[in-house]
């Protein structure tokens, strides 16, 4: 009864491919294929964290980095070489202390809970440290000796994994434990922990095949797929990366290119300069002459490419449509049936091959009959089963509720953006030649509407978004309202890469004790860089494992420096930054020592955007805002007449950006629940069949193939749970809305509400069932308006 018209209701029931909800010992083995586009919160397939406590350690610590477990990673010496001897060294020790603990468990007829949950999570701490780095630099740092030692690996290390989820002795033990509590009322926080963690193994337990009965055909069967899922997963996201790589579009007309900010210009141009360098391969002679070369921002050439910010910018501001029309076909049909040819559809037998198309398919069939062993109608009630939302139709309902007010807000922003374009666009945009913008045409057309609308451009902001500036005023946010001190402390750990920056958090309330510390990877690197943005745990908080300062991941793909001048960033990309910032948040300030839930463990998928989508809120808030928007040349502060332009545009383009979501949510829940993968139906029919209720006014070109990029639901932990974005959005709204009912004005109110907000969202993690977490923090259910208004379709 989550949703019920017009208020949300409770029920009890965001890379890295496991439900959020998946404790540390049936985890998923795939914690680096990152979910694309936008943002995406990742969790290593079981926490990487130092142990100073075991009982199951290494025998010996050797050279290699990969098994020096108890710092942070040295990335300085870590190489692909290093994995498969680091694995077979861990696995095989796990194997023997599993099977020593299960001859334990059935010795003791009541085992407790310190004799079952703490000894497995320091018992799988080695091969979680060494598989989570894996994963990490496969998304970070990619290279070809990395991704064939990692996939020679994958299988061992899922196999590793099932036998923990489908183990009966643990199950069983844990079932003990759990009836001892019973009839028991948690007296604290610390009880509480204990009890969500035990609930949260045991369904995750069942969710991974303990109940199919060794030796038999089902379990066999379940088994043979999870490996399957493995491959497939890693190899949809491969593909999606190369293609990716492998388009670039040079222009060399300045016609091509008029208007186009100066800041997108120096980008391409540098493309350009870096893609003669690349080209030149072991060509000493070109290879120094490209690198001699001076990038010409205004003259070119240009190398526009499929990465990111390039592509974003053509999108927006390439002026010849024909241009347009040819990047935004080559993002669609990525990895997909039109963009590879039969040579690379099948590079040898039994291959995989580049064409993500066989892949969902495969994927699609294959999450079908999982379901279906586990007794679900479809793959949908099996994901539910671990989220807040109870049932498909929960989703719909809320999915609906928003449609019907924001398709009549995006039909009438889509007809201003055509209006405008059959005004000043040329005889090309006439009715006659273009009865209908084309998808191509869209996005540069709704930004030339926003640039008349409030007589500001998105270039105009860049130069006071500075990244250093940005991250000043982010930290000042925190320490205002967390009452936390963020400090640089580069140099204080290896990094994989020269633009990596590493920070200390401290807690002013508490002597400024150290208490968590982040990595921040901030720009794009198109040639071994996943797209889109994320957070990680590297490692999580943990008394099992002695660990008391948590550390994160924090990964975004923004505007790199060009020449002389720093990352000047988009204002999207501001926003991007405190989404990423937020899920770091409730990683690093938890209170929850149970690792299992501690931080972001155990927080219901589509809970767990909560915090993210509540930072993004505080980029409109005007003191903040001046706290990093200042002149990266001169120190001026934003002028106020272009802060209240940018407030203004907080709703612009509203409706079209909600629907475009709720499409991607109810695109995702259809393929997963009434879609028959085995029927005539192509999946490409589902989604211009679901364009049709949610983006009607934009429906799929034939060539379209988003699908084939849509990582999120078949390489990320979003299948059948993309609506979180929405289903958390609610909340994250709403809870902001507790700041503004005490006034943002009002410093003290503010000060209190976020010391509350610390001490209930960001500190409880997935202790506390998502909703008594909200209901602590705002005394009541979450409510939709709150959201509704933010988005100017109240």
């Amino acid at each position: 009864m989550w949703l019920t018209i017009p208020t949300i209701e409770a029920c009890c029931k965001s890379y890295t491919l496991l439900p959020r909800s998946s404790m540390k010992i049936i985890s998923v083995a795939l914690a680096t294929v990152l979910a694309q586009p936008n943002h995406r919160l990742v969790r290593a397939f079981v926490t990487a964290s130092s142990t100073t406590r075991t009982t199951f350690r290494m025998s010996t610590v050797t050279e290699n980095p990969l098994l020096q477990s108890t710092s942070l990673p040295k990335f300085s010496s870590i190489t692909p070489s290093d994995l498969t001897p680091a694995i077979s060294s861990v696995l095989s020790q796990l194997e023997s202390d599993f099977a020593s603990l299960e001859s334990t468990l059935k010795e003791v007829k009541s085992p407790d809970y310190d004799a079952v949950l703490p000894e497995v999570e320091r018992m799988q701490h080695p091969l979680s440290y060494a598989w989570g780095i894996a994963g990490h630099l496969k998304g970070v740092k990619d290279s070809e000796e990395l991704r064939k030692a990692y996939e020679e690996n994958q299988p061992n290390v899922v196999k590793a994994t099932m036998k923990f989820g489908q183990s009966r002795v643990l199950y069983d033990a844990l079932k003990e434990v759990e009836n001892t509590w019973k009839d028991s009322i948690p007296q604290d926080f610390e009880m509480e922990q204990k009890i969500r963690a035990v609930s949260n193994s045991l369904r995750s337990m069942t969710l991974a095949g303990v109940g199919l009965e060794e030796g038999t055909e089902e379990r066999k069967r379940f088994n043979e797929i999870k490996l399957r899922f493995a491959e497939l997963s890693t190899a949809f996201s491969n593909n999606v990366l190369d293609a990716t790589k492998a388009f670039g579009l040079t222009v060399t007309s300045p016609t091509d290119v008029q208007g186009v900010p100066e800041s997108a210009l120096g980008m391409w141009a540098q493309a350009h300069k870096q893609h003669l360098i690349k080209e030149a391969g072991d060509d000493e002679v070109a290879k120094a002459d490209a690198e001699k070369m001076e990038v010409d921002t205004l003259g070119g050439p240009w190398r526009i490419t499929l990465d990111g910010p390039s592509y974003v910018a053509a999108m927006q501001h390439l002026p010849n449509r024909d241009l347009r029309k040819q990047i935004y076909l080559g993002y669609m049909t990525r990895a997909s049936d039109l963009s590879v040819n039969e040579c690379d559809a099948n590079e040898k037998e039994g291959a995989l091959g580049k064409n993500n198309v066989v892949i969902i398919e495969e994927i699609l069939k294959l999450r079908k009959e999982l379901a279906g062993l586990l007794g679900f109608n479809n793959y949908a009630e099996m994901s539910l089963a671990s989220k807040m939302a109870p049932d498909v139709q929960s989703v719909s309902n809320l999915s609906n509720l928003i449609r019907d007010k924001a398709l009549p807000a995006a039909e009438k922003e889509l007809a201003s953006a055509t209006a405008l374009a059959r005004e000043v666009g040329g005889d090309e945009y006439s009715e006659a030649n273009l009865p209908k913008l084309m998808p191509w045409d869209t996005s540069f057309w709704v930004e030339r509407l926003k640039e008349k609308t409030f007589d500001l451009k998105e270039e105009e902001l860049r130069p006071y978004f500075a990244l250093d500036a940005v991250l000043t005023g982010m930290f000042g946010l925190v320490e205002r309202i967390f009452d936390i001190e963020v400090r640089n402390a580069d140099g204080q750990a290896e990094v994989w890469h020269p633009d990596v920056k590493f920070f200390t958090i401290h807690d002013k309330s508490n002597d400024g004790k150290h208490i968590a510390s982040f990595f921040l990877d901030p720009y794009s690197r198109p040639a071994d860089k996943r797209g889109g943005a994320w957070m990680a745990d590297c490692l999580g908080k943990s008394e099992a494992l002695g660990i008391n300062v948590p550390v994160a991941y924090l990964t975004c793909n923004g505007s790199p420096p060009v020449g002389d001048k720093p990352s000047l960033m988009t204002f999207r990309e501001v926003e991007t930054l405190f989404h990423e910032f937020g899920h770091g948040l409730q990683h690093m300030l938890t209170k929850a020592t149970v690792g299992d839930v501690a931080g972001i463990n155990g927080v219901e998928w589509d809970a767990v955007e909560l915090p993210s989508q509540f930072m993004e809120n505080w980029c409109y808030d005007k003191p903040t805002v001046y706290g990093f928007a200042k002149h990266y040349k001169t120190g001026e502060a934003l002028p106020e007449e272009m802060f209240q332009k940018l407030s203004q545009q907080r709703t612009f383009g509203a409706g079209m950006m909600a629907c475009r979501q709720l499409l991607f949510g109810m695109m995702d829940m259809e393929l997963h629940s009434n879609y028959d993968p085995n029927g005539s139906e192509t999946i490409f029919d589902v989604h211009r069949r679901m364009a049709g209720i949610y983006t009607p006014y934009s429906m799929p070109v034939e060539e379209d193939r988003f699908l084939c990029g849509f990582s999120h639901i078949f390489a990320g932990g979003y299948s059948a749970g993309y609506y979180s974005y929405k289903w958390a959005e609610v909340m994250s709204a709403d809870a902001f809305g507790a700041f503004e009912d005490v006034g943002l004005e009002n410093e003290e109110g503010v000060r209190e509400v976020g010391r509350r907000f610390r001490d209930t969202v960001l500190s409880l993690g997935g202790g506390v069932s998502p909703m008594d977490v909200f209901k602590r923090f705002r005394g009541r259910e979450p409510n939709p308006d709150a959201l509704l208004r933010h988005n100017g379709l109240a």
